[in-house]
């Protein structure tokens, strides 16, 4: 007996931590979780070609901590992700350009910014 696609109902794995519409948004939050040392996997990554045999959200890009143990810790680096470094604007003490927060570096001249300290 062939069941149908809307009949097959999987439950939802909680080491799925996020599930974003590109490979480049998810492929950064592989990225940040591996910086911050939590082992995981991108999946999805190929499955455009499969768009309209299989629903758009299941055909999503998603990443995967490989230990159940490490779910709540990667949720809480999401949430800083999301949060963003909210650094304060700074002016080059070498040439006086005024600098958006999150650059370390004048783009004028290739001075060092200020100390980094969260605001």
């Amino acid at each position: 007996m062939a069941l149908s696609a809307r009949a097959v109902q999987l439950k939802a794995d909680p080491r799925c931590v996020f599930r974003g519409s590109t490979v480049v948004e998810a492929a950064h939050v592989r990225n940040v979780l591996v910086h911050a040392a939590i082992p995981c996997e991108l999946r999805n990554d190929q499955l455009w070609s499969a768009l309209g045999e299989i629903p758009l959200p299941e055909a999503w890009p998603q990443v995967w901590v490989e230990d159940e143990r490490d779910v709540e810790r990667a949720r809480a680096v999401l949430r800083e992700l999301e949060r963003g470094a909210r650094m304060p604007a700074w002016t080059c003490p070498a040439c006086g350009e005024w600098l958006e927060g999150q650059f370390t570096h004048c783009w004028q001249c290739g001075a060092a910014g200020p100390p980094r300290a969260r605001a």
